[in-house]
């Protein structure tokens, strides 16, 4: 299809039947939407999380079962009466297998296992949605994305091989999108060459939706949630927060990064790759409009939004060695590496490097930080990590290329102690860490001082 729009659809958007239906309408109002892309039902995946911590057993397991069959049961029971059994035996097929690898994850856990466990919450919602279309009078097919989601091993996070899933696309894919009925596919989840189920990590059904636009040559590609597009922050905790009518690119994956939780941060890669145009909007608001992500924009603010990320780690390395010498931070960075610690922050002096990572995007529930890791930086350089923390960014353009910029936002935040500041990486960002008690108190101020008063 020469315009052809694939359409997400958030856990919220697909939480209950009324949730479904809502988003079915919207769907079938855009005939270039052919396919679609939905996540597990609200509140399903933290359940099947808790399924695969290896910490339940016995009724602690089937209180997580019946509470995953109320969910999808409210669902079954609005559909076509004549469809109910086919779906009750469904569902009951996977709570059997979830109910059995939670216990085989109670004898010891794994990340492939939890894969295992987590991907049935989008293979149940794809399945039902199916259902809600075609109580709609729509026809509608499901198609399990692990035929062309292609890979790596790395479970948990894994890492999509993107000429094999392009391959795999135009040959499996594709032609079931120019036939009569819709193709919805589950989004988050892939495999890997042995055909074991993989996950791209939470909020990767917007780069599923991404990367299947870029292999099937989308047009465009629409992210459907519970609110009417991108904010100026999140207006759960700001109140004055704005709507965005668009953003380049370069802000969207700024705000992404930087914890605005619309899109997920490698959402844009793949659209940025073949230029396609995302668009934001609300399932149950439709009418309300959204914002379009493009590659450029008419309008470039040096202030644009205000975002916050919490659960930040700080770590600490210090060592007089730095002084003076060579392959210290090469050193820090290549044990960073092999323990595939990921860091987003960097500050420096004459004897100490301090660096951030996330601690909010693990699935498991586990530590983020690897003794072993701490213990090999401890061998040269004194260790200090510090958590509790938040990161408040100020996203814009050219801001280190406009006059004044750096004093509005420094007066902005000057009530607040600030642990750590990054700028000059990049023209898009400014970057404070606060403590967490104070992240919500800086957010609204700097909004106020920069968004509201501009």
């Amino acid at each position: 299809m020469k315009e052809l729009d694939i359409a997400k659809f958030g856990g919220t958007s697909v939480k209950d039947f009324e949730a479904m239906s809502s988003s079915a309408r919207v769907v079938l109002s855009n005939p270039n939407t052919r396919l679609v892309v939905v996540s597990a039902c609200a509140g399903v995946t933290n359940l099947l999380v808790e399924l695969a911590s290896g910490a339940l057993f016995g009724d602690g397991i089937e209180a997580k079962i019946s509470e995953l069959r109320r969910i999808h049961m409210q669902i079954i029971d609005k559909i076509l009466p004549s469809e109910r059994e086919r779906c009750v035996a469904y569902l009951e097929e996977h709570l059997k297998e979830i109910s059995d690898q939670a216990r085989e994850a109670s004898m010891g856990r794994s990340d492939a296992l939890t894969d295992r466990i987590v991907c049935h919450g989008e293979l149940l919602s794809s399945y039902l949605i199916v259902e809600v279309f075609r109580v709609l009078g729509a026809k509608a097919r499901v198609f399990d994305v692990r035929q062309v989601m292609r890979t790596d091993s790395n479970y948990g996070q894994a890492n999509p091989l993107v000429e094999v899933l392009a391959a795999k696309a135009r040959e499996l894919l594709c032609p079931l999108l120019e036939g009569g009925e819709l193709v919805v596919t589950q989004g988050f989840i892939g495999s890997n060459s042995e055909g074991c189920t993989t996950t791209l990590g939470r909020g990767g059904s917007d780069y599923t939706a991404s990367l299947l636009g870029e292999a099937c040559e989308a047009k465009t590609i629409s992210i459907w949630t519970d609110v009417p597009g991108v904010y100026t922050t999140d207006p759960r905790l700001v109140p004055h927060a704005m709507p965005i009518d668009e953003l380049s690119y370069s802000e969207a994956a700024e705000m992404a990064t930087f914890g605005a939780k619309i899109l997920h941060p490698s959402t844009l890669v793949p659209a940025v790759r073949r230029g396609i145009p995302v668009y934001v909007g609300s399932s149950r608001e439709p009418e309300k409009g959204g914002t379009w992500v493009r590659p450029t924009t008419q309008s470039r603010p040096p202030f644009r939004a205000v975002a916050l990320r919490r659960n930040q780690t700080l770590i600490v390395l210090a060592s007089p060695k730095m002084v003076g010498a060579s392959g210290f931070l090469a050193r820090v960075f290549g044990i960073f590496a092999k323990y595939r610690q990921s860091v987003d922050l960097v500050s420096t002096s004459e004897v100490s490097i301090a660096v951030t990572v996330d601690a909010g995007s693990q699935t498991s529930g586990l530590s983020h930080l690897s003794e072993d890791m701490l213990n090999e930086l401890r061998e040269f350089c004194h260790v200090k990590v510090e958590s509790s923390l938040s990161l408040v960014a100020i996203i814009g353009n050219e801001m280190s290329r406009t006059p004044g910029t750096t004093t509005r936002a420094f007066d902005a935040i000057g009530d607040f102690a600030v642990r750590m500041i990054c700028y000059g990486a990049s023209n898009h960002n400014l970057c404070f860490l606060v403590s967490e008690d104070m992240a919500v108190p800086a957010l609204t101020r700097i909004h106020e001082a920069l968004l509201e008063k501009a």
